[in-house]
């Protein structure tokens, strides 16, 4: 667990006493969800609050009395190994903390903060912050995606591949878990910008607007993205349904071609008697008239482009 106090528009380094923390001090506290249920009483965090923070439900921002808190559930495609898969927030008028599986992520905001010298004057300033890396580097994520299915449709193009359909298919889950992960950090935007605890101050609010906005980029993108990869998929459908079309094109072409041959074959082995069977040319003239239909038709076919 790390410990700062917010003092003199900086963070500094504190240790949890006893007796908890004291109200009249602002304070940021960064742990984990395996060390929370110990010190819980000590940060004034209900038994509901980290028991809400144990579940794994959905990305929600809830308001209660002098308090809001924010579940997070980010997905792999823009994790990357860089951010934490989940993050639960409580968020009151001297307290911030951030439980999450990966707290070296906020700390670095702490550190680049101190480093640059950036002037923290609220906990809502700091929550900003955090917002703000977290959701920096997503357009260069959407933008790899973008270029990832750009490649994938110049590849079927010039050769269809079989896996094809599996990734299409696993290209929009991927696609779909962006979707949820972005409408739903948009309301939980919009909840924060509604500031119902007033845990905000009021010229801080400009920045969560800001923030809206890009998420709601982001949002957008994500959607043009599905659409994107749904005309991917029918284009790539539409170019099986025409191999398939080719290759039925060829065997109506070569039925067509036996077709005659067929019915000489069918006139010819009738057990009836015809003059032909004492014609000592007769086999072949067969020959030779199997051969002109056969080559006639696929001339004819030719000359009409028909294959």
């Amino acid at each position: 667990m790390l410990l700062y106090r917010l003092e003199n528009d900086t963070l500094m380094i504190d240790a949890l006493s006893q007796t908890g923390i004291t109200i009249d001090q602002k304070h940021l506290c960064l742990t984990d969800f395996d060390e929370l249920p110990s010190i819980n009483e000590q940060l004034g965090i209900s038994d509901k609050i980290v028991k809400e923070c144990i579940q794994n439900g959905g990305s929600r921002l809830e308001s209660y009395d002098g308090f809001d808190f924010i579940t997070l559930h980010l997905p792999d495609a823009i994790v990357l190994d860089q951010k934490p898969k989940r993050i639960c927030i409580y968020f009151s008028v001297n307290l911030l903390v951030f439980i999450s599986d990966r707290s070296d992520f906020i700390s670095d905001i702490v550190v680049n903060a101190q480093t640059e010298g950036i002037k923290i004057p609220t906990l809502g300033k700091f929550l900003h912050l955090f917002f703000d890396k977290l959701t920096i580097d997503d357009r260069l994520v959407l933008a790899s995606i973008e270029e990832e299915i750009s490649s994938l449709e110049e590849e079927f193009i010039v050769s269809i591949k079989k896996d094809l359909a599996e990734y299409l298919i696993a290209f929009r889950k991927r696609l779909l878990s962006l979707k949820q992960y972005y409408e739903q950090l948009l309301e939980i935007s919009e909840a924060i910008e509604e500031n119902e605890n007033n845990l905000i101050d009021k010229k801080e609010l400009r920045y969560f607007k800001i923030l809206t906005n890009r998420i709601n980029r982001l949002f957008t993108n994500v959607l043009n993205l599905r659409d994107y990869g749904t005309q991917v998929r029918e284009a790539y459908q539409a170019q099986l349904d025409i191999n398939l079309n080719y290759v039925m094109k060829i065997f109506t072409v070569v039925t067509s071609i036996f077709l005659p041959l067929t019915l000489i074959v069918g006139w010819y082995g009738m057990n009836l008697m015809m003059p032909e069977f004492d014609w000592k040319y007769g086999y072949p003239f067969v020959i030779v008239l199997s051969i002109t239909v056969a080559a006639g038709t696929l001339i004819y076919f030719k000359k009409n482009k028909w294959f």
